[in-house]
Protein backbone atom coordinates (compact mmCIF):
# COMPACT_ATOMS: atom_id res chain seq x y z
CA UNK A 1 0.00 0.00 0.00
CA UNK A 2 1.54 3.13 -1.12
CA UNK A 3 0.37 6.27 0.49
CA UNK A 4 0.69 9.98 -0.55
CA UNK A 5 0.28 12.56 2.27
CA UNK A 6 -0.79 16.07 0.97
CA UNK A 7 -2.80 18.23 -1.53
CA UNK A 8 -6.38 17.49 -2.94
CA UNK A 9 -7.32 20.14 -5.23
CA UNK A 10 -9.22 20.99 -8.53
CA UNK A 11 -7.28 21.63 -11.41
CA UNK A 12 -8.13 23.43 -14.30
CA UNK A 13 -5.88 22.97 -17.55
CA UNK A 14 -6.19 25.61 -20.19
CA UNK A 15 -4.01 24.19 -23.33
CA UNK A 16 -4.10 27.46 -25.26
CA UNK A 17 -4.02 27.56 -29.38
CA UNK A 18 -2.58 30.84 -29.90
CA UNK A 19 -0.81 33.12 -27.24
CA UNK A 20 -2.55 35.01 -24.57
CA UNK A 21 -2.79 39.39 -25.42
CA UNK A 22 -4.09 41.53 -23.63
CA UNK A 23 -7.54 43.08 -24.07
CA UNK A 24 -8.42 39.83 -26.51
CA UNK A 25 -10.18 37.23 -26.71
CA UNK A 26 -7.52 33.25 -27.22
CA UNK A 27 -8.97 29.67 -28.05
CA UNK A 28 -8.26 27.01 -25.55
CA UNK A 29 -9.16 23.90 -24.55
CA UNK A 30 -10.11 23.01 -21.23
CA UNK A 31 -10.19 20.60 -18.52
CA UNK A 32 -11.64 20.00 -14.79
CA UNK A 33 -10.42 17.60 -12.67
CA UNK A 34 -8.65 16.66 -9.65
CA UNK A 35 -5.36 17.84 -8.86
CA UNK A 36 -2.49 18.18 -6.51
CA UNK A 37 1.09 16.80 -6.53
CA UNK A 38 0.07 14.05 -3.90
CA UNK A 39 -3.18 13.19 -5.14
CA UNK A 40 -1.66 12.90 -8.84
CA UNK A 41 0.56 10.18 -7.58
CA UNK A 42 -1.91 8.11 -5.57
CA UNK A 43 -4.04 8.00 -9.24
CA UNK A 44 -1.06 6.76 -11.16
CA UNK A 45 0.07 4.80 -8.89
CA UNK A 46 -3.67 3.28 -9.13
CA UNK A 47 -3.69 3.17 -12.65
CA UNK A 48 -0.32 1.48 -13.12
CA UNK A 49 -1.39 -1.40 -10.96
CA UNK A 50 -0.46 -0.51 -7.25
CA UNK A 51 -2.75 0.13 -4.10
CA UNK A 52 -2.86 3.72 -3.43
CA UNK A 53 -4.34 5.74 -0.20
CA UNK A 54 -4.40 9.40 -0.48
CA UNK A 55 -4.39 11.04 3.06
CA UNK A 56 -5.07 15.36 2.96
CA UNK A 57 -7.08 17.58 4.40
CA UNK A 58 -9.73 19.07 2.20
CA UNK A 59 -12.96 21.45 2.57
CA UNK A 60 -16.78 20.37 1.95
CA UNK A 61 -17.19 22.81 -0.63
CA UNK A 62 -18.43 21.65 -4.17
CA UNK A 63 -14.67 21.86 -5.63
CA UNK A 64 -13.65 19.37 -2.24
CA UNK A 65 -16.40 17.14 -3.85
CA UNK A 66 -15.87 16.93 -6.99
CA UNK A 67 -12.12 15.95 -6.55
CA UNK A 68 -12.74 13.57 -3.65
CA UNK A 69 -15.25 12.05 -5.66
CA UNK A 70 -12.96 12.28 -9.04
CA UNK A 71 -9.76 10.75 -7.01
CA UNK A 72 -11.48 7.96 -5.80
CA UNK A 73 -12.95 6.90 -9.57
CA UNK A 74 -8.96 6.04 -10.21
CA UNK A 75 -9.71 3.34 -7.32
CA UNK A 76 -7.54 5.79 -4.59
CA UNK A 77 -8.69 5.77 -1.06
CA UNK A 78 -9.15 8.91 0.07
CA UNK A 79 -8.61 10.14 3.76
CA UNK A 80 -7.99 12.91 6.05
CA UNK A 81 -10.30 15.92 7.48
CA UNK A 82 -13.08 17.25 5.55
CA UNK A 83 -14.04 21.02 7.26
CA UNK A 84 -15.52 24.15 6.33
CA UNK A 85 -13.47 26.55 4.09
CA UNK A 86 -12.30 26.32 0.70
CA UNK A 87 -10.98 23.64 -1.30
CA UNK A 88 -7.64 25.17 -3.33
CA UNK A 89 -7.66 25.39 -7.55
CA UNK A 90 -4.88 25.12 -9.54
CA UNK A 91 -5.05 27.05 -12.94
CA UNK A 92 -2.55 25.60 -15.06
CA UNK A 93 -1.70 27.27 -18.94
CA UNK A 94 -0.33 25.00 -21.37
CA UNK A 95 1.28 26.82 -24.16
CA UNK A 96 1.53 24.97 -27.41
CA UNK A 97 4.50 22.94 -27.04
CA UNK A 98 3.68 21.38 -23.34
CA UNK A 99 5.63 23.93 -21.52
CA UNK A 100 2.72 24.87 -18.38
CA UNK A 101 2.79 28.12 -15.81
CA UNK A 102 0.80 27.48 -13.00
CA UNK A 103 -1.43 29.63 -10.58
CA UNK A 104 -1.67 27.86 -7.46
CA UNK A 105 -4.54 28.11 -4.70
CA UNK A 106 -3.98 25.51 -1.89
CA UNK A 107 -7.07 26.53 -0.12
CA UNK A 108 -7.16 24.30 3.13
CA UNK A 109 -4.65 21.61 2.73
CA UNK A 110 -1.59 23.17 3.89
CA UNK A 111 -3.80 24.03 7.28
CA UNK A 112 -3.74 20.03 8.00
CA UNK A 113 -2.29 19.44 11.66
CA UNK A 114 -0.77 17.02 13.51
CA UNK A 115 -3.71 16.57 15.62
CA UNK A 116 -6.11 15.46 13.12
CA UNK A 117 -3.84 12.70 11.64
CA UNK A 118 -5.61 9.55 12.59
CA UNK A 119 -2.62 6.91 12.66
CA UNK A 120 -5.21 4.60 11.54
CA UNK A 121 -5.09 6.03 8.02
CA UNK A 122 -1.72 4.93 7.74
CA UNK A 123 -2.22 1.58 8.47
CA UNK A 124 -1.19 -1.22 5.85
CA UNK A 125 1.18 0.96 4.09
CA UNK A 126 4.22 -0.24 3.01
CA UNK A 127 5.41 3.19 1.47
CA UNK A 128 4.78 6.74 2.35
CA UNK A 129 5.01 9.24 -0.55
CA UNK A 130 5.74 13.16 0.23
CA UNK A 131 5.88 16.07 -2.11
CA UNK A 132 8.47 18.86 -1.14
CA UNK A 133 5.00 21.06 -0.49
CA UNK A 134 4.18 18.96 2.43
CA UNK A 135 7.28 19.46 4.24
CA UNK A 136 7.61 23.23 3.04
CA UNK A 137 4.89 24.95 4.70
CA UNK A 138 3.40 24.24 8.08
CA UNK A 139 1.45 23.58 9.62
CA UNK A 140 0.69 20.38 7.40
CA UNK A 141 4.99 19.85 7.69
CA UNK A 142 3.88 18.71 11.32
CA UNK A 143 1.73 15.77 10.24
CA UNK A 144 3.79 15.10 7.42
CA UNK A 145 7.12 14.58 9.73
CA UNK A 146 4.67 12.46 12.46
CA UNK A 147 3.07 10.07 9.25
CA UNK A 148 6.84 9.66 8.42
CA UNK A 149 7.42 7.89 11.79
CA UNK A 150 4.21 5.99 10.90
CA UNK A 151 5.80 4.43 7.95
CA UNK A 152 8.27 1.58 7.10
CA UNK A 153 9.62 3.15 4.25
CA UNK A 154 9.88 7.06 2.66
CA UNK A 155 10.03 8.68 -0.52
CA UNK A 156 10.03 12.86 -1.18
CA UNK A 157 9.59 14.68 -4.11
CA UNK A 158 11.23 17.98 -4.08
CA UNK A 159 8.15 19.43 -5.82
CA UNK A 160 9.72 23.37 -6.07
CA UNK A 161 12.68 24.86 -6.69
CA UNK A 162 11.03 28.47 -5.68
CA UNK A 163 9.48 27.12 -2.62
CA UNK A 164 12.47 25.66 -1.17
CA UNK A 165 14.46 28.65 -1.96
CA UNK A 166 11.96 30.48 -0.06
CA UNK A 167 12.10 27.80 2.90
CA UNK A 168 15.82 28.02 2.93
CA UNK A 169 17.75 25.63 1.23
CA UNK A 170 19.94 24.47 3.94
CA UNK A 171 17.64 24.14 6.48
CA UNK A 172 15.33 22.10 3.66
CA UNK A 173 18.25 19.72 3.18
CA UNK A 174 18.74 19.18 6.88
CA UNK A 175 15.05 18.76 7.20
CA UNK A 176 15.23 15.66 4.05
CA UNK A 177 19.01 14.16 6.23
CA UNK A 178 17.06 13.77 9.15
CA UNK A 179 13.66 11.94 7.31
CA UNK A 180 16.45 9.89 5.89
CA UNK A 181 14.28 8.91 3.02
CA UNK A 182 14.82 5.80 0.94
CA UNK A 183 14.12 7.81 -2.64
CA UNK A 184 14.02 11.52 -3.12
CA UNK A 185 12.56 13.08 -7.07
CA UNK A 186 13.97 15.93 -7.99
CA UNK A 187 14.12 18.12 -11.23
CA UNK A 188 17.72 19.95 -11.95
CA UNK A 189 16.57 22.87 -10.76
CA UNK A 190 15.66 21.28 -7.51
CA UNK A 191 19.00 19.50 -7.35
CA UNK A 192 20.54 22.46 -7.94
CA UNK A 193 19.29 24.89 -5.20
CA UNK A 194 19.40 21.82 -2.41
CA UNK A 195 22.79 21.79 -3.25
CA UNK A 196 23.12 18.31 -5.01
CA UNK A 197 22.02 15.07 -4.51
CA UNK A 198 21.62 13.91 -0.53
CA UNK A 199 23.79 10.59 0.33
CA UNK A 200 22.65 7.31 1.57
CA UNK A 201 19.17 7.42 -0.66
CA UNK A 202 18.45 6.64 -3.88
CA UNK A 203 17.89 9.99 -6.32
CA UNK A 204 16.03 10.12 -9.25
CA UNK A 205 16.86 12.94 -11.59
CA UNK A 206 13.99 13.71 -13.89
CA UNK A 207 14.74 15.92 -16.42
CA UNK A 208 11.85 16.20 -18.65
CA UNK A 209 12.57 15.53 -22.13
CA UNK A 210 15.95 14.05 -21.97
CA UNK A 211 14.54 11.54 -19.90
CA UNK A 212 15.70 10.35 -15.89
CA UNK A 213 18.80 9.59 -14.30
CA UNK A 214 18.10 6.69 -11.62
CA UNK A 215 21.14 6.77 -9.33
CA UNK A 216 23.93 6.10 -12.02
CA UNK A 217 22.03 4.78 -14.52
CA UNK A 218 20.42 7.40 -16.81
CA UNK A 219 17.82 6.51 -19.50
CA UNK A 220 15.88 8.63 -22.37
CA UNK A 221 12.27 9.78 -22.23
CA UNK A 222 9.87 7.30 -24.01
CA UNK A 223 9.01 8.75 -27.04
CA UNK A 224 5.50 10.52 -27.32
CA UNK A 225 3.61 13.72 -28.57
CA UNK A 226 3.83 16.15 -26.36
CA UNK A 227 0.29 17.49 -25.58
CA UNK A 228 0.61 18.98 -22.13
CA UNK A 229 3.73 18.31 -19.13
CA UNK A 230 1.70 18.51 -16.00
CA UNK A 231 1.91 16.09 -13.80
CA UNK A 232 4.55 13.88 -15.73
CA UNK A 233 6.79 14.20 -12.88
CA UNK A 234 3.99 12.96 -10.24
CA UNK A 235 3.22 9.71 -13.18
CA UNK A 236 7.21 9.14 -13.27
CA UNK A 237 7.29 8.83 -9.66
CA UNK A 238 4.39 6.64 -9.43
CA UNK A 239 5.84 4.16 -12.10
CA UNK A 240 8.92 3.90 -10.21
CA UNK A 241 7.31 2.97 -7.20
CA UNK A 242 5.56 0.68 -8.69
CA UNK A 243 7.75 -0.73 -11.02
CA UNK A 244 10.99 0.87 -11.45
CA UNK A 245 12.74 2.92 -14.17
CA UNK A 246 10.86 1.14 -17.24
CA UNK A 247 7.75 1.86 -15.87
CA UNK A 248 8.25 5.00 -14.64
CA UNK A 249 9.38 6.78 -17.92
CA UNK A 250 6.39 5.10 -19.93
CA UNK A 251 4.08 6.36 -17.08
CA UNK A 252 5.60 9.55 -17.78
CA UNK A 253 5.14 9.46 -21.30
CA UNK A 254 1.45 8.53 -21.18
CA UNK A 255 0.98 11.54 -19.01
CA UNK A 256 2.60 13.93 -21.44
CA UNK A 257 0.85 12.67 -24.18
CA UNK A 258 -2.66 13.59 -23.01
CA UNK A 259 -4.15 16.84 -21.36
CA UNK A 260 -4.29 16.98 -17.48
CA UNK A 261 -2.01 15.72 -14.48
CA UNK A 262 -3.98 12.57 -14.12
CA UNK A 263 -4.61 9.48 -16.31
Amino acid sequence: MIVSLGDLLLDVIVRLRQPLAEGADADATTRLGPGGQAANVAAWVAELGGQARFVGKRADDEAGGIAAHGLERYGVEVRGPVVEGRTGTVVSLVAADGARTMATDRGVSPDFRVGELDPAWLDGCTHLHLPGYSLLRSPIDATALRAAELAPRLSVDLSSWSAIRDFGPERFRERLQALRPAIVFANEDEERILGGPLEGCEWVLKRGALGARFGEIELPAVGAEVLDTTGAGDALAAGYLVGGPELALAAAGRCVAKLGSMP
